[in-house]
């Protein structure tokens, strides 16, 4: 997250095509990985929802939903199962166990072929520390921050279909919660590092806990990946101390007065003045075997430290895993690793240190539509020790720094990546920047072209040879997004049959190769200025050949739409309604929603949810 008139399109070039054999590389990975052939399919059939700011969930009339794990619901952790009550009084302790707040990225992990039993993997972004405690975020206590840091992280949950739709199995044998104490390791060039030592752990190895969890990914061998977006914002000092900070530091948003929570005067290792190191040893994609609740999540510091949103994985012509990532801020870039190794069938346990060894990489847009990915090697792109990234575990670890000096484009929050199932084009969501144009700030290019852009856009590129691991790519623009009937909006949509929609998200291809489009309009720009006659934030369907996007869905007051998945066999979509009655980007007790528990706004405590969505007639969703 976070924080015109169509006009017709040409059809998709040949360019585009996929060419390489990936079926048979994933052929040879067994079950973690599958590579669907294209299937016929029909047209977006559904009926489009029309753009409403009601505090509810809409969805076409020939559809059906149901909200299906609420923040503070219980995970399913055997003996540890604590109800949610109303008034916020849950202990740090059952938040812990817990459904944490504020759902995002999420995936769905099938157990055995039937389709009826699966895990649901899912993120848990930031919280709303007036909602979260029961007498508000004053005063502060050890227990509040306590729970604070439990209840962000990642859940994983066990459902199972029914006649009577999805329902969560409680307890389940699977159930976890990992969060801002959950113990983890480090692992790559940065493991062990000087960067990394602190006085707890002075090896450089180990680190507590996860957060700001935000998009992810899912590797060929099955494990789920979770990224660590804006971790800086709990990192701080009293305004005006004595700090010995850096400018890689300062580039990261890190330092005292900038935190946005005051942990560090009850947890003191995130006072930077004390442990300057902690806040690197964030910021990092961490890989969790959802399969083996014992497991330990790994912080693989070879895909980079960044504000890092999603880390969408493919596979190379010669078998090895590429890794896009988006680093959502304004003017910072999108990153790919490519592995060193191929993948491995037998799963997780074939393929644990793949991650670890690799190429790093930050893209550069041109303005003749083509594209380069600039490597990210000490010795190479203009890396020096002289800008702070001296060797391999500097350049990961101060990432922003070496992209910036090897000349990547930066980009208007570069924010999810997905991959289209038959062809291996990537499409990225940019969400917005208002800041593009201002006075000392980048002006518009080729790849971001609007001053001060509201609307968001999306871009698709293809990599030269239909190759994840090429060094080249072709891009052009998708989306130019905003409200058409806005003066000098510029928008731009792929054909005339379009529902506009403003500040694209998350992005999601399902098996059919339909385009799964989510939007995050601020909280207080809902309904307001640009995005007047858009409504509240939606779910959005594309179909590429023919270039209709229609409205799929619409959330309640306020919230944020993410963390869209469709099941393998298409029969239900399942995705997360994240902060509902938000009113600003800080949150501050999200007084205008009661979904999903109802009542009047105000009198009930809004909680982020996931949905599962269907057809009533049992077809494909989408159509």
């Amino acid at each position: 997250m976070a924080p015109r008139h169509p006009q017709a399109a040409s059809p998709i070039d040949r360019r585009f095509a996929l060419k390489s054999g990936v079926a048979a590389i994933a052929a040879l990975l067994g079950q973690g990985w599958t590579v669907q052939a294209a299937e016929s399919r029909l047209p977006l059939g559904f009926t489009s929802v029309a753009p409403t700011l009601r505090d509810a969930v809409v969805v076409p009339p020939e559809y059906d939903h149901q909200v299906l794990y609420r923040w503070g619901d219980p995970t399913g952790i055997p003996g540890h199962m604590p109800t949610f009550r109303s008034d916020a009084s849950n202990t740090a302790a059952e938040q812990a166990v817990q459904a944490g707040m504020h759902h995002d990225g999420m995936h769905f992990f099938p157990l055995g072929n039937d389709g009826k039993r699966a895990l649901l993997v899912l993120n848990h972004e930031y919280t709303d520390e007036h909602l979260l405690h029961a007498d508000g975020p004053r005063p502060l206590t050890l227990e509040k921050v306590r729970k604070s840091q439990n209840a962000m992280g990642v859940s994983v949950v066990e459902i199972e279909r029914t006649p009577g739709g999805w329902k969560q199995v409680l307890p389940s044998a699977y159930a976890r919660r990992i969060h801002g104490n959950t113990p983890m390791r480090l692992a790559g060039p940065a493991a062990g590092s000087a960067r990394m030592k602190t006085v707890a752990d002075p090896a450089g190895q180990q680190v507590l806990g996860t957060l700001a969890n935000c998009a992810m990914g899912v590797t060929p061998w099955g494990t789920y990946l979770t990224c660590e977006e804006n971790f800086h914002g709990y990192f701080g000092a009293d305004k005006g101390s004595p700090w010995a900070g850096e400018a890689a530091s300062q580039r990261y948003g890190i330092g005292p007065g900038a935190q946005w929570v005051d942990w560090y005067r009850l947890d003191e290792r995130f006072d930077v003045t004390k442990h300057p190191n902690e806040p690197n040893r964030f910021g990092w994609v961490v890989e969790i075997d959802p399969m083996d609740p014992t497991s330990t999540p790994i912080k693989r510091t070879a895909l980079g430290r960044k504000c890092t949103e999603s880390a969408t994985c493919t596979l190379t012509r010669d078998g090895r895993v590429a890794v896009y990532m988006g680093d959502d801020a304004r003017f910072e870039f999108i990153y790919k690793f490519v592995s060193r190794d191929r993948v491995s069938p037998g799963g997780y346990a074939a393929n644990r240190e793949l991650l670890d060894h690799g190429t790093l990489y930050a893209a550069r847009f041109d303005a003749n539509g083509h594209g380069v990915w600039l490597e990210l090697t000490p010795g190479k792109s203009g890396l020096a020790a002289s800008i702070g990234v001296a060797d391999a575990a500097e350049v990961v670890t101060h990432a922003r720094l070496a992209a910036s000096a090897a000349g990547a484009t930066p980009m208007d929050r570069p924010e999810w990546i997905a991959v289209h199932p038959q062809t291996g084009e990537v499409f990225v969501t940019l969400t917005n920047n208002h800041q593009r144009g201002a006075p000392g700030r980048p002006g518009p290019d080729a790849a971001n072209p609007r001053v001060a852009n509201l609307g968001g856009h999306i871009i698709r590129w293809s990599e030269a040879g239909a190759d994840a691991g090429a060094s080249t790519f072709e891009w052009r623009h998708f989306v130019l997004a905003g409200d058409p009937a806005q003066p000098a909006s510029g928008t731009r949509y792929p054909s005339s049959q379009v529902d506009p929609f403003g500040a694209p998200d998350g992005l999601y291809f399902d098996r059919a190769g339909l385009l799964w489009i989510q939007t995050d309009m601020s909280g207080q720009a809902i309904g307001k200025g640009a995005y007047a006659s858009l409504g509240n934030n939606a779910l959005l369907c594309a179909d590429l050949a023919s270039g209709q996007i229609k409205r799929f869905l619409t959330g309640p007051s306020g919230c944020e739409i993410t963390g869209c998945v469709v099941t393998p066999d298409r029969s239900t979509l399942f995705v997360n309604i994240q902060h509902p009655g938000e009113t600003s980007d800080a949150g501050g007790g999200m007084t205008t929603s009661a979904w999903p528990d109802g009542g009047i706004p105000g009198s009930a405590r809004p909680r982020s949810a996931t949905l599962a969505v269907w057809r009533r007639d049992g077809g494909a969703v989408g159509t």
